[in-house]
């Protein structure tokens, strides 16, 4: 069986070094490339290197971090697929990866085998999610048109700014209403959704396709 081909991009060399022997221990894989920032990955990409089946990749790194390196990514080699891997775990970071294109998030602390399930799960073509945001997709609809068929105008655009970097006080004064009005969007989509907050949320839209990415 030919092993699926990855690379590591982190800036941390003992983290990266430990990530290749855990992946490779697998059996399913092997790290073609280990790299320490965007730029890196943007050289390697632009060279004559076979191109990886999986991207595994940091966010904070100097001169070229993670969310700069998933946006070229999405740009220029949106046929390979992300699956972010940090220590990182603000929402608006995650949403924000996970709208240009990550196929998942996922922390450091993680257990190996459920590690090696969301390799395969993003290899798969599927989104992956942990415990952090597994339990936020359990509904699901059959198309978009269904969806929006449950969402008043006002709710679908407080989803689309939930998929921002705005917050909820920013969000109620780009839609002209009262915080308190917007705790109620909020709340109401959770419950619609079964989701827990606005993580849950903006996974739901961008897997949706409510939100394009």
């Amino acid at each position: 069986m030919q092993k699926k081909e990855i690379i590591i991009v982190d800036d941390h060399l003992l983290i990266s070094n430990s990530l290749k022997k855990l992946v490779e221990s697998f059996g399913e894989y092997t790290v073609i490339a280990q790299l320490s920032n965007g730029t890196e990955l943007v050289k390697y990409l632009s060279s004559d290197y076979p191109a990886p089946e999986l991207v595994l990749l940091d966010v904070k790194m100097p001169i070229m971090d993670g969310k700069e390196t998933i946006k070229w990514l999405k740009l220029n080699h949106a046929n390979i697929p992300v699956l972010v891997l940090s220590m990182d775990d603000d929402e608006r970071t995650i949403i924000e990866m996970l709208k240009n294109g990550a196929k998942g998030y996922i922390l450091k602390d993680i257990e190996p085998l459920v590690f090696k399930n969301a390799i395969s799960t993003v290899l798969n073509g599927k989104f992956f999610h942990t415990d952090m945001t597994s339990n936020l997709l359990i509904q699901e609809l059959s198309d978009v048109e269904n969806i929006q068929s449950i969402l008043s105008d006002r709710e679908l655009s407080f989803l689309q700014f939930c998929c921002t970097d705005l917050t909820y006080k920013e969000i109620a004064t780009k839609m002209y209403l009262s915080p308190k009005t917007i705790d109620g969007y909020r709340e109401n989509l959770f419950k619609k959704f079964n989701v827990k907050n606005r993580i849950g949320l903006a996974i739901y839209a961008i897997k949706n396709g409510i939100v394009k990415i």
